[in-house]
């Protein structure tokens, strides 16, 4: 089964769809993989380096288009310099995965439906947790926003980070990012490194740790409205949300010196947050860069592909960032395609699956039948514990506090019924009744002893908060806990006896496993809390 690779035509586009080593990936699931000569030389992948990965090199576009089975690209299929498209050259029956952005390219989908074509859209893969390995969409977010944090430094004219010299003082650059999601995470690390003080801001409460847990603050509004939708997206909010977060982003422009957007609704046009009046009242030399550009902007005045200047602010609205890191957006992207083809079965077991939720998420066309968008999924039932009193949601009625009636066994004084089988416990008392009848007075002391152990020793440690120890720390702290309570029972004895003796060397081992279990989870957990510069962890 064949895979190829074609050049990218699209005006400014360096990636490619697969790397040597995602080439060599590819040819370990089975497919002989051909790639269009100079397919990867903007991205400095050289013909010899495919090659060399085992690829062969096809001389033109329509070698490839022609006689592959699977068609694998960055950009939709684009019209050619010169007349034709190269949707049109795509063999009959095959199977074309790239970006599509099936609601902006209706014209493009008629195309690929006359090529009885079956085309996957890299993206529309559902946003799951099984999906994240092949989410390109995420994969290239977080180039862009790392990207954009390097060209806001390259227009803006100061360090980002604060420094002492003998000359004077520096103060450090003020970022401010809209917006949370993958690309704003991306522009807060890349920020904070650089030594920048960063605010950011989201309509999702539910980033807040993340953003803070990255040394950056998190702006909040007075105003409760919960701003989470579908797939991980931010919702649109209530007119009176907006005007609370316009003044908001006034405020913060008059003091910060780089804004950075990523807000985007997916299907409309992206939301304008910064207005020409926030543009006016930056500090000259100040920086905002747009990556909502290519959907119209979050700035009213950024022009997509461009970079301008408003009154001494520069206003950058590149569409292209993942393209600026051409090498590792290849790679990245790459990998996203490998994994795609993996799940669908490789070469020796390739199938369109439509009962597998991924595949049927970014399938757009089957056999030249466009099948998308595909059917709703319903949502599972919200399990009771997770669900949140309706009280306490945003514009929710009050709710009756009185008790509920009671069941009819309560009411006349019944006990509440067991959820745990009566015969387990009924079976364990028969056999101790039975040890205590037949057995040594003391065997049925020590049979005492290790079961209160057990069920003391597991319990005082079970249940400490899974906050301060791993799921693996708390197993062995349990079984150390058990060890503890049997010998402090046991040292109680004469201090000559071998049991007491032993009893205390394993009060002291456990002992000191539980506290360096505690300690290696305290250790584990400081790995993930973001320190100040010059602050030890």
């Amino acid at each position: 089964m064949k895979v190829g690779i074609p050049r990218e035509i699209g005006l400014g586009e360096r990636r490619v769809a697969a790397t040597p080593e995602n080439t060599r990936r590819l040819i370990l699931l089975g497919f002989d993989v051909v790639i269009e000569t100079g397919a990867g030389e903007l991205a400095s992948f050289q013909d010899a380096d495919y090659e060399a990965a085992g690829a062969t090199i096809a001389p033109d576009a329509a070698t490839i288009w022609g006689t592959v089975d699977v068609v694998l690209k960055v950009r939709p299929p684009e019209p050619i310099e010169g007349g034709g498209h190269e949707a049109d050259l795509l063999r009959e029956g095959a199977t074309l995965i790239s970006f599509i952005w099936p609601s902006k390219n209706p014209e493009l989908l008629a195309r690929l439906s006359q090529r009885k074509a079956t085309v996957l859209a890299m993206d529309q893969i559902p946003r799951i947790t099984r999906a994240q390995k092949m989410d390109a969409l995420s994969s290239m977010a977080n180039i862009a926003g790392y990207r954009a944090v390097i060209e806001a430094a390259s227009f803006f004219g100061r360090f980002f980070t604060g420094q002492m010299t003998a000359a004077g003082k520096v103060p450090p650059a003020k970022v401010m990012i809209i917006g949370a999601g993958v690309a704003g995470l991306a522009a807060i690390g890349a920020a904070r490194s650089l030594g920048a003080i960063v605010r950011a801001f989201d309509t999702r409460p539910g980033v807040k740790e993340q953003v803070e847990s990255m040394g950056a603050e998190f702006l909040e509004l007075q105003y409760e409205e919960e701003g989470a939708g579908e797939g991980g997206y931010a919702k649109e909010m209530s007119p009176a949300f907006i005007a609370a977060e316009m003044a908001l982003f006034g405020e913060q422009a008059r003091d910060v010196d780089i804004i950075i957007t990523t807000a985007l609704i997916p299907g409309k046009p992206a939301p304008v947050l910064i207005t020409p009046e926030m543009v006016e009242s930056m500090r000259k030399g100040s920086v905002i860069v747009d990556l909502a550009a290519e959907n119209g902007g979050n700035c009213a005045l950024t022009q997509p592909g461009k970079v301008t200047n408003h009154r001494g602010v520069t206003i950058i609205g590149y569409v292209d960032l993942p393209s600026r890191l051409a090498p590792t957006a290849s790679q990245l992207y790459g990998a996203n395609l490998g994994h795609m083809l993996a799940d669908m079965g490789g070469a020796k077991a390739w199938h369109v699956d439509l009962e597998d939720e991924v595949v049927r998420g970014a399938l757009i066309m089957k056999d030249g039948e466009i099948t998308w968008p595909p059917p709703r999924r319903e949502k599972p039932a919200e399990p009771m514990s997770m669900k949140r009193p309706p009280s306490s949601r945003p514009g929710a009625r009050p709710i009756s506090t009185k008790p509920a009636a009671p069941k009819p066994a309560e009411a006349h004084g019944a006990a509440p019924r067991l959820s745990v089988p009566a015969w387990p416990l009924l079976l364990a008392a028969a056999a101790i009744a039975l040890a205590s009848h037949f057995a040594p007075g003391a065997f049925v002391a020590h049979l005492t002893v290790f079961v209160l152990a057990c069920f003391v020793g597991w319990q005082v440690v079970w249940n400490v908060t899974p906050a301060l120890h791993t799921p693996l720390m708390s197993v062995t702290n349990a079984v150390s806990g058990i060890i503890l309570i049997g010998g402090m029972l046991k040292v109680a004895g004469p201090l000559a006896e071998p049991a007491t003796i032993i009893a205390a060397v394993a009060i002291l081992l456990a002992a000191i496993n539980v506290a360096g279990g505690f300690l290696v989870t305290q250790r584990m957990l400081k790995m993930f809390i973001r320190s100040e510069p010059g602050e030890k962890k």
